[in-house]
């Protein structure tokens, strides 16, 4: 009998299969449908303190609009508050109590103090964890990255300290050095890390000549670089390692899994092969773990991580060069016209 079980940040679960945060969990029809096909967890789509303060914005402006127009008049509306997280709060209440697997919070916050105040109100729907997504959008030419990555330091100090749940965080790809961040952050407790963060970014219509923000889904090559660091991170590190980004099928998360990750996260693939697709990956995951003998994950995992592989140079750089110098393999693949 294969076992897929494993404890990821703490938390029992029957296989190394999570639904990452999406607009697909939002419907609790979903949810059961994800969990039908063999999920192990929800990973809730995320709470944004930037939009209740746009909504918050928008309220004030909506409510101001007629404001002071009579001599007499002060405003047509009674004194109204934006109701904030509450509605984020009841509806992740209500998904956590329409599955029986774990389903964990994911917080964008972005005032140091915001980050404990929405963790502590997450912690109290029930959930089983919190995903806190940790990325910055330059912006600003003044502050430093050494700045950035302090605050985060903190920010993830004070969570733990907040809060009894177990703590993930999501990082964007575009640390200068990861390994340095992931090390430190879990220094300070952090209790699993996915990697990595899928960010939006900007578009030119050139015929309009405008931005726009299209929704793109990942390709399967763009688990590369979570692989690596997979591969890099296994052994090194207390926390728990969730890969995410570019894993569509049974074989990258075996993939994943060899390099060194606990588990992984999925959501393209599911928008594009359907929920049932869960199933499919894990009956795949089952047959190779049969057909190679592993009884466990344990059996396999991190067999070809930076620790335990035989070629010292699979997770270095250095090895891009031997690739270009067998570029006539590439011309074989790709032939010249």
């Amino acid at each position: 009998m294969i076992d897929l079980s494993l404890k990821y940040m703490g938390i029992q679960m029957k296989n190394p299969v999570i639904v990452g945060a999406c607009n697909l969990v939002v419907d609790t029809d979903n949810m059961k449908r994800m969990e039908d096909a063999g999920a192990a967890a929800i990973v809730y789509k995320s709470l944004f303190e930037e939009q209740i303060q746009l909504e918050n914005l928008q309220l004030s402006e909506e409510m101001e609009e007629y404001a002071e127009r009579h001599a007499e008049m002060i405003t047509l509306f009674p004194d109204i508050e934006h109701a904030g997280p509450e509605e984020y709060l009841m509806n992740l209440a209500r998904a956590r109590d329409s599955v029986s697997i774990p389903v964990i919070g994911s917080l964008n916050a972005v005032e140091y103090e915001s980050w404990v105040e929405f963790a502590q109100k997450i912690e109290e729907t029930g959930v089983a964890g919190i995903e806190l997504n940790f990325y910055h959008v330059p912006s600003d030419f003044e502050i430093s990255g050494k700045s950035i990555i302090n605050e985060q330091l903190d920010i993830i100090e004070a969570v733990k300290k907040a809060v009894k749940i177990p703590v993930a965080v999501k990082l964007s790809a575009y640390y200068t050095n990861p390994l340095y961040v992931i090390r430190e952050m879990d220094r300070r407790g952090a209790d699993a890390f996915v990697i990595f963060n899928r960010l939006f970014q900007p578009e030119i219509d050139i015929d309009l000549e405008e931005h726009h923000f299209p929704y793109n889904l990942s390709q399967q090559e763009d688990s590369r670089y979570s692989l690596r660091v997979a591969g890099l991170l296994h052994g090194n590190i207390n926390a728990g390692i969730c890969s995410s980004q570019g894993i569509f099928t049974g074989e990258d998360v075996i993939a994943m899994l060899l390099a060194g990750a606990d588990c992984v996260q999925v959501v393209s693939t599911l928008y594009k092969n359907k929920i049932e697709q869960i199933a499919t990956i894990l009956r795949d995951v089952e047959y190779w773990m049969n057909e190679k003998g592993y009884p466990d994950l344990v059996s396999f995992r991190g067999k070809l991580s930076r620790n335990n592989s035989s070629d010292p140079f699979a997770y270095r750089r250095a090895q891009y060069v031997d690739i270009l110098m067998k570029s006539e393999e590439v011309f074989k693949k790709y032939p010249m016209r």
